[in-house]
């Protein structure tokens, strides 16, 4: 099968997120990484998922249930996050941007709630957290809200965040990108643009 974003994504939250750990799953979709999140958290762990759709809800829900895993699964934006969360408080933030596979085609996210659930989770984000991205593009969604993304992230402050980005250079068909990003231990705990 070879590499994937996924399997990328995975194997990051794998290597990073402890038992006890308070993790964001901010756009649940079909909940595979709400599962993986409340696996990798334990019972003294907290996981906490978003989504606007109720059947991504639902479907979230009932794979908890089947797999025996518990987590607060809410059916509101992941710009909102800041609303269930205090700042500094988060040790891991997940996204999916796109559209829920299987899903409404003609639901998806966009640039403008997606940066601002950057913005918020930024914030909310300990001191050595992490948050991990999937963007997802093309088709319905085209690329708007990819591009937007992708200039917004190289705007945030280098001495508080590290980003990575990856690309499938020789991959066609809009692959999915992975993002990496982590939370400088020694930063001051507030999220500032550069030239600020």
């Amino acid at each position: 099968m070879g590499l994937n974003t996924l399997g990328l994504v995975h194997r990051f939250l794998e290597e990073q997120v402890k038992p006890g750990a308070f993790c964001i799953d901010a756009t649940a979709g079909k909940g595979r990484d709400t599962a993986l999140l409340c696996r990798l958290t334990g019972e003294s762990g907290r996981v906490l998922a978003f989504d606007v759709q109720q059947d991504a809800v639902e479907q979230t829900r009932a794979l908890l249930c089947a797999e025996g895993l518990s987590a607060e699964v809410v059916r509101d934006s992941h710009a909102n996050m800041e609303r269930y969360a205090e700042q500094e408080s988060v040790d891991c933030i997940v996204f999916n941007f796109g559209r829920l596979p299987g899903g409404d085609p003609n639901i998806f996210t966009t640039a403008a709630s997606s940066l601002a659930a950057i913005d918020a989770g930024l914030r909310l984000l300990k001191p050595g957290g992490i948050m991990a991205l999937a963007i997802y593009y093309g088709k319905e969604n085209g690329y708007e809200e990819k591009n937007a993304i992708l200039e917004h992230l190289r705007t945030i402050n280098d001495r508080l965040f590290t980003v990575l980005a990856c690309d499938w250079l020789n991959r066609k068909h809009d692959p999915p990108l992975p993002i990496f990003l982590w939370k400088e231990r020694r930063g001051c705990g507030t999220m500032e643009q550069k030239g600020e």
